[in-house]
């Protein structure tokens, strides 16, 4: 059950729990914030695409190898470039108090930006048929996946980190029930032992609760999965 609290209680409660993650050793916190950063909700896009093209083979076959990185690079500009510039431009006219966007509040204008340009590469991509369905999915599986985050945020502070994981690990998932290979295996594998490392990670250096973490987890395997069964 989901219990809602004023701003006030909503920032003493999340006070306290920042409080308590100080109780973690410095070397913890440290390598949690590291694998933060590095798997940043903003370069999930990029690098399922990246993975698509490059490193799981029959996507892409028969496109040059410089048109599958221009592709790669149409996904990364539109899907961290803008939603970046976004939230730094509200730091920088008042509108947020962090570039961190550490209050539900906070989120609401980037969740909104970026189910825009989400939506703009999905119909980009859409419109080229050389790209394959699978990465056009993957693209509006994330845009379903921010769009629900929107609706939750009103209600908690749902993990944007756990949504990002959790998108890749619909991929993989996708990958293996449509053509089971040993590799992707091996590679679902990776993928799923990094999301339990970035979601503890999170219960380490941030105010996150774990019905933050699983149920972004869940929703963004579940849009995913909505996804591929629309554009398959």
């Amino acid at each position: 059950m989901i219990e809602n609290f004023s701003p006030l209680e909503n920032e003493f409660r999340r006070n306290q729990s920042v409080e308590a993650n100080l109780h973690f050793p410095w070397i913890l916190r440290f390598w949690a914030q590291f694998f933060s950063v590095i798997f940043h909700p903003l370069f999930i896009p990029l690098i399922g695409a990246w993975f698509l093209a490059f490193v799981q083979p029959g996507y892409f076959t028969g496109i040059p190898p410089h048109e599958k990185m221009m592709i790669v690079i149409r996904v990364g500009y539109n899907t961290i470039f803008y939603p970046a510039l976004t939230v730094v431009l509200l730091k920088a006219l008042g509108f947020s108090k962090s570039i961190l966007l550490k209050t539900q509040r906070d989120r609401i204008v980037p969740y909104i930006a970026t189910n825009i340009f989400y939506f703009w590469i999905f119909l980009v991509l859409r419109n080229q048929p050389e790209v394959p369905a699978i990465l056009t999915g993957f693209i509006f599986g994330a845009f379903l996946a921010s769009s629900a985050a929107l609706l939750a945020n009103i209600y908690f502070k749902i993990s944007m980190h756990a949504l990002g994981l959790g998108s890749l690990c619909g991929l993989m998932l996708i990958i293996i029930f449509s053509g089971f290979t040993y590799a992707v295996f091996l590679t679902a594998m990776l993928v799923f032992i990094i999301t339990g490392i970035v979601s503890t990670s999170r219960l380490i250096v941030s105010d996150h609760k774990p019905f933050d973490i699983y149920s972004g987890i869940l929703i963004s395997i579940l849009c995913q999965l909505i996804a591929f069964s629309i554009m398959g």
